[in-house]
């Protein structure tokens, strides 16, 4: 797979599963345009990082409409066009239904489904609408196994996904005639540097054993499923959603 010439936009793209996407696409010859939230230090460590010129920051909050439109017009106007657009920003939040009140219960489905959903569709809807103008692309999303088997403590980032999901499915049938290829990756637990600051023993401990391989996915094995799906070479397999998760959910 190569991507020289070709210009990549990475929600989230500061740690975890976004930075190690972004060192895989500017590897292959891509620039890279990193957007994030709020952590500048991070940003800065991983735009340092890549290899390769011309890579740059997008410090917007897209979460909030008016932010989707603006992330890709900054994008266009200093890469001049958007080849692959890689929504991997997403959120999790607790939420057992026999254990909270109904604000938190209402607030986490509303802020869960603004970042994971609402923010990828209204991306979607502007990157479309710039790639058509230049003759197609790639639309990659990070979904997630909790879509398939639920999320008890988390509902609303399960069927967050599962949204997520079946709108790429009908984007991809959509907008095929445009040349815009849509597909998805569905990593399990994925072992970022997050997931190493903040699981216990005992839920390392519990993770390990849901795959047969005793092992959680690495970044660089969802990002090279993700950089899979944004080749030429995988335009036919628009549509597909790609599981990432070391057999420990088969459907």
């Amino acid at each position: 797979m190569d991507f020289t010439g070709k210009n990549v936009l990475i929600t989230g793209a500061s740690r975890g599963i976004g930075k190690a996407t972004a060192m895989a696409f500017a590897k292959k010859g891509a620039k890279v345009g990193i957007n994030y939230r709020s952590n500048d230090e991070d940003a800065q460590k991983t735009l340092a990082a890549l290899p390769g010129d011309g890579h740059q920051l997008f410090k917007r909050d897209i979460s909030q409409k008016i932010e989707t439109k603006a992330l890709i017009n900054d994008f266009v106007k200093e890469f001049g066009q958007l080849d692959v657009l890689v929504n991997n920003a997403g959120i999790s939040i607790f939420h057992e239904i026999d254990q909270v009140d109904f604000d938190h219960w209402t607030n986490a489905w509303k802020k869960t489904f603004e970042t994971n959903l609402f923010a990828v569709a209204n991306l979607c809807y502007w990157s479309a609408k710039a790639m058509m103008k230049t003759g197609g692309g790639h639309i990659v999303s990070v979904s997630s196994r909790g879509a398939f088997r639920g999320e008890p403590t988390k509902p609303a980032y399960g069927a967050s996904k599962a949204a997520l999901n079946s709108m790429s499915q009908s984007l991809a049938k959509k907008l095929a005639p445009h040349h815009i290829y849509v597909g998805v990756v569905a990593p399990g637990f994925t072992e970022t540097e997050m997931a190493k600051e903040t699981l216990t023993p005992a839920e390392r401990e519990n993770l390990l054993r849901e795959s047969p391989f005793k092992r959680m996915a690495q970044p660089e094995e969802v990002a090279h499923a993700i950089l899979f799906l944004a080749s030429s070479e995988a335009a036919y397999s628009s549509g597909t959603i790609i599981d990432v998760n070391g057999a420990s959910y088969l459907r």
